[in-house]
């Protein structure tokens, strides 16, 4: 079975191979089969085009058939449909104890999941053998075919230099000046290394479908984030945009791990009501819910300073802002709380209805990382 990779091989003119391409991302974002019929006229191609076209889709798996339509007094069409499970993706998600691996298939469907136990910090940061050991276990464990694998993504908590192939800071590993080799080099497959807040937030800005411009504001166990504009990252000159985590929220108060001190991560990160008080974020918010009083004082403090940044963000951005990440998870029945903290403010919007919550809390990081490749893939068609 050919794949794309031998598609784009073929001395194919580039007026034909962009109709091709305009057909296969027909029925890739198509919610539903559609015929021959309604490619010819949706996309205006004649149908020895669609015809020809398809052919070669089918013949190379990337197309199948899908329902039939019902007939409505001649022979009954057959839909059409992306393949979705032809080829996948991993993205894999470092933190400061555990990775965290994802399978996606081309239609951006999770086909496996699963989450390390705690491993030593030095075996995280300093060797690639680990991670490709643990790679080859969860392809292992999960029955996917490692022929099928576009690639590995693997997303770090840290600042990458512009060409990704260097960890410049990394503060909640403590990282600095790391080349990535040192975990790729074992991994017999195509690999892409990001920072982790810049694929959660891509992997968000797909799901909410609407194409704008948005801001992701990440609440892990260090504070990240990313700008997108017209659906790609904004870097900056040196690849260290939208590092919202290190904007002071406090002059001179707590120590940040970046070495600063009042930074919104030393505030807002998910191991402010986690580790730096010894428990899990499940027992946090069960005792918040159970009215204890020492939590209840640090919330309100803590969704003071989010607002805080929050608000300072969207001054700056005038987008709407999305929150995400593994704290997310707990934050619908505060999420009114914040929003009044945030029209309180006053500004531009009263209502501060340019704030969401994100749909991937937490799996969107090994998500979007996965989905460098196959928006590769498709681009490749």
């Amino acid at each position: 079975m050919a794949n794309v990779s031998s598609l784009g091989a073929e001395p194919v003119g580039g007026r034909r191979r962009a109709t091709r391409n305009r057909i296969y991302r027909y029925l890739y974002e198509a919610e539903t089969p559609r015929t021959k019929l309604d490619i010819s006229r949706d996309l205006a191609v004649s149908m020895p085009t669609v015809h020809q076209n398809l052919t070669e889709l089918l013949e190379a798996g990337l197309v199948e058939h899908g329902a039939t339509r019902k007939s409505t007094g001649g022979r009954p069409a057959t839909g059409l449909t992306a393949a979705a499970n032809l080829r996948y993706a991993v993205g894999v998600a470092l933190s400061d104890h555990r990775f965290t691996f994802m399978a996606v298939n081309l239609k951006m469907e999770e086909i496996a999941y699963h989450q390390t136990g705690n491993i030593p910090l030095a075996e995280l940061t300093g060797s690639g053998a680990r991670l490709a050991a643990e790679l080859a276990a969860f392809l292992a464990r999960f029955g996917l075919n490692p022929g099928k694998l576009l690639g590995v993504g693997l997303a770090v908590p840290g600042i990458l230099d512009a060409a990704g192939s260097q960890v410049l800071f990394a503060p909640t590993m403590g990282l600095r000046g790391k080349s990535v080799d040192a975990w790729i080099e074992h991994i017999p497959y195509p690999t892409f290394v990001c920072n982790d807040a810049t694929a959660g937030g891509y992997a968000e800005w797909l799901a909410a479908g609407s194409r704008e411009d948005m801001a992701y504001l990440s609440l892990e166990n260090g504070v990240g984030g990313a700008v997108f504009l017209n659906g790609a990252p904004y870097g900056g000159q040196n690849g260290r945009s939208a590092e919202f985590g290190h904007l002071c929220v406090v002059p001179g108060g707590r120590p940040c791990q970046c070495g600063k001190r009042g930074c919104l991560e030393a505030y807002c990160s998910a191991a402010r009501l986690s580790d730096d008080l010894g428990i899990t974020l499940e027992a946090f918010f069960a005792g918040l819910a159970a009215h204890d009083p020492a939590r209840e004082a640090l919330w309100q403090e803590y969704l003071d300073h989010l607002a805080t940044a929050i608000g300072n963000l969207h001054m700056i951005l005038d987008c709407p802002l999305l929150l995400g990440g593994a704290l997310t998870a707990y934050l619908p029945p505060y999420l009114p709380a914040l929003r009044a903290r945030l029209a309180a403010q006053g500004g531009f919007d009263a209502d501060a209805g340019y704030l969401a919550l994100g749909r991937y809390p937490r799996r969107a990081i090994p998500l979007g990382v996965a989905l460098h490749f196959i928006r590769d893939f498709i681009d490749g068609v």
